[in-house]
């Protein structure tokens, strides 16, 4: 398996396959499992910086569509969130989500709840549209700020 896993990772370090590592890292970190895909997004830059905006652009859907996979998972487990609902804690955070809709889905890039709130959203029922494109604008704008402040703190030499 290891030797599977080092072969896999050097393929998607050549230089061929940029966009679509960062693209993969980004859906993946998306989803509700814990990567992160700005290390890959960096590093990317750090050896091309030339391709600064097609590389935020696909950092940005690739997180996009992972929120769309947690929304759809979200709307799926409807059933399953029924024997949490009496929670006092969980009342509050689903009429705090229904009072904000799917602007809520601005908070999709936040660690640890963003991905959750995508879910949430889905199981909700809110919007799908107008779900994704607060997501893609909330996602856009932690890449490009996380981009930004990286390159700043390690600039090219």
């Amino acid at each position: 398996m290891q030797a599977w896993l080092d072969s896999l990772l050097a393929l998607l370090a050549l230089p061929q396959y940029g966009l679509s590592t960062v693209f993969i890292a980004a859906f993946v970190s998306a989803t509700l499992l814990p990567v992160g895909s700005e290390p890959v997004l960096f590093g990317l830059l750090k050896l091309n910086p030339d391709m600064f905006w097609e590389a935020i652009a696909v950092a940005t859907i690739g997180n996009t569509l992972g929120g769309v996979v947690d929304w759809w998972m979200g709307y799926g487990a409807h059933k399953v969130a029924d024997k949490y609902s009496h929670s006092k804690h969980h009342l509050r955070v689903l009429g705090w989500l229904e009072r904000l809709g799917p602007k809520a889905c601005l908070l999709a890039w936040l660690p640890i709840v963003g991905d959750p709130l995508c879910a949430v959203a889905g199981w909700l029922k809110l919007s799908f549209w107008p779900c994704v494109f607060y997501m893609a604008v909330g996602k856009f704008a932690r890449y490009l700020t996380m981009t930004v402040a990286l390159l700043y703190i390690w600039p090219n030499n």
